[in-house]
């Protein structure tokens, strides 16, 4: 029997910046039972998926590879997503990136050409001229992915792990959480940045230091005080308000970015008590500790 377009047989679309280890995502999808097609024009993706959708199939999910190796992906895309929602797909959109000191060296190491360069346009005007022209693309995404420090084993398992997000992401806005230490450097995905380094620090107490804040003593110390206490409930209503505010604006994702010093403790602890509130509120939401082993 041929397959329905449902999150059953969920369509993938694996997009983003040349050199950002599209290529690796698409091998992690094939791994997971995807069928899987790399460099396909736009305008093609509806067909296809419409023909994979209507034939008898043993694979998980279809995987799609587009990027501006196809010179009218950008101008194809508003037609295509019109086409998918036509046959009652909602493709899933996977964007990848790393930063632009990042994408240069790995272009140095492969020794290949980005599609945009030109006699007139360099490596990192191509770049900066691909990020300009994907940024409509990278809006719509369910989820982003940051690659920079990555190694081909550590982007197949942070896109492994991060699967289960997109499966979850469904119809509707997506709320990411990223916990990390400012010592470290802030999210470049992240659209709001929250500072928490002003509550209760229990790196001074010897005996919490080698915990995190996903432990419960942490976590009483850092909202069981006072402030913590009243930031948490303030925090929680502040977001409550603020989140239908973007869904009614027509945002796919919301990437929500809590730091502290070291991305162990305190940012943690608030960012696991959100995760629990926002899920009670029915929101699709995952959630990423990405400097907590750091400390």
């Amino acid at each position: 029997m041929p397959v329905t377009p449902s999150n059953t047989f969920p369509v993938v679309v694996v997009t983003g910046l040349s050199g950002s280890g599209k290529s690796t995502a698409l091998n992690v999808f094939e791994d997971l039972g995807f069928f899987c097609i790399d460099g396909l024009p736009s305008e093609m993706s509806p067909k296809i998926a419409d023909l994979v959708l209507k034939i008898d199939t043993k694979y998980r999910g279809l995987a799609l590879g587009m990027d501006l190796r196809q010179f009218e992906f950008v101008e194809g895309w508003s037609q295509a997503q019109k086409e998918f929602a036509r046959l009652g797909v909602t493709p899933q959109v996977l964007f990848l990136e790393a930063k632009m000191a990042e994408l240069v060296r790995r272009y140095a190491t492969t020794r290949r050409l980005h599609p945009l360069e030109s006699t007139e346009h360099g490596l990192e005007k191509a770049l900066e001229k691909e990020k300009e022209l994907l940024a409509p693309v990278r809006t719509e995404a369910a989820l982003v992915i940051d690659t920079t420090g990555y190694s081909i084993h550590d982007l197949r398992r942070v896109i492994q792990t991060k699967w289960s997000s997109l499966e979850e992401a469904g119809r509707g806005m997506r709320v990411h959480i990223i916990t990390f230490g400012f010592k470290y450097g802030v999210p470049s995905e992240a659209d709001l940045v929250f500072d928490l380094r002003f509550l209760p620090n229990p790196y001074f107490d010897k005996a919490l230091r080698p915990l995190s804040g996903m432990d419960a003593a942490i976590s009483e110390f850092v909202l069981g005080s006072d402030a913590g206490r009243e930031f948490n409930a303030r925090f929680h209503d502040f977001l409550a308000y603020l989140l239908p505010q973007y869904a009614e604006e027509g945002r796919y994702r919301i990437t929500l970015a809590l730091g502290c010093t070291g991305g162990r403790h305190r940012s943690v602890s608030v960012a696991e008590s959100l995760l629990a509130t926002l899920k009670k509120k029915g929101y699709s939401v995952s959630i990423e500790h990405r400097h907590m082993e750091l400390g």
